[in-house]
């Protein structure tokens, strides 16, 4: 019996984050900045290579001027 296991795509997650920044007209290096991480790892989160931790899409839910929940909201309108 195979059960089904959900997983978050880490590339949906990038996408997302990245259209949210482009719509804003911010480059990674401000929003790094303003969530006080690193541009390489932000980087790496847009391309899908890295999934970020719940602090670090707070930090950047908050540079970003958005609720937390509504970016993930985004996400689970792409999932879907």
């Amino acid at each position: 019996m195979n059960m089904f296991v959900p997983t978050l795509d880490a590339k949906t997650v990038g996408k997302v984050l990245s259209d949210i920044r482009r719509e804003k007209g911010m480059s990674q290096e401000v929003l790094s900045g303003l969530a006080d991480i690193g541009r390489t790892h932000l980087s790496a989160i847009e391309r899908g290579e890295r999934k970020p931790t719940l602090e670090t899409l707070y930090r950047i839910s908050c540079a970003l001027d958005m609720k937390m929940s509504d970016i993930v909201r985004r996400i689970e309108d792409n999932i879907e």
